[in-house]
């Protein structure tokens, strides 16, 4: 779970009507489940007199089986949630969600029509989509010396690591932030910086 990937850079939403059946597809970044349930609260004070609003996540790494989750909300089992999470799955996507508000007008349109209504709901939000790439980042607590200090905080500086705190008391100390696919190769530049007399802890 450790390379970058793709996420929503910012919500998009997607009106479609069929067969008298308003549908609202949205799809918006959601970072981590906690997430996900606020967003959808909030989609269902907005349109409260909606008959449905079902949804779909991958609310975290595209690989993460973990952070999966979709409904179907009274739709008929099978026919909103699953063909929704199919389109994000298919996307490539992480940290998204997809929720799909319907006003419905009256008019069956039987399992085969809602499966269609609501995967092309999500395609369609999908295509309109504007994505940035991110990249899962780590923490680490660096101890060292003051004979190091200087070494050390060039080091950090030349790499553009950031630095989230700097301790100078008897022991000095960094809490950094970094890209966990770099975690390895910095471990091994700071024990070599230091001659080994550097202490690496992942917090």
């Amino acid at each position: 779970m450790q390379s970058a990937y793709l996420i929503p850079k910012a919500t998009i939403s997607n009106e479609e009507l069929i067969k008298k059946s308003r549908f609202i597809s949205i799809v918006v970044n959601a970072p981590n489940l906690e997430m996900a349930k606020r967003l959808l609260q909030q989609t269902k004070a907005e349109h409260s007199s909606a008959r449905h609003h079902c949804w779909a996540m991958i609310a975290g790494h595209p690989k993460d089986s973990q952070c999966l989750g979709f409904s179907d909300d009274g739709e008929p089992t099978g026919t909103a949630g699953k063909p929704m999470l199919a389109q994000l799955q298919g996307s490539g996507l992480g940290q998204v969600m997809a929720i799909v508000v319907r006003y419905s007008g009256g008019v069956k349109l039987g399992t085969g029509g809602l499966v269609r209504a609501y995967g092309q709901g999500v395609q369609q939000a999908l295509a309109l989509l504007e994505t940035q790439p991110f990249m899962p980042s780590c923490r680490l607590k660096l101890l060292g010396s003051y004979d190091d200090s200087g070494k050390i905080e060039h080091f950090l500086e030349s790499q553009h690591i950031v630095v989230l705190a700097r301790n100078f008391t008897q022991q000095l100390s960094w809490d950094i932030e970094l890209a966990i696919e770099q975690r390895s190769k910095i471990e091994n530049q700071l024990n070599h910086l230091c001659s080994g007399n550097i202490a690496i802890q992942r917090l």
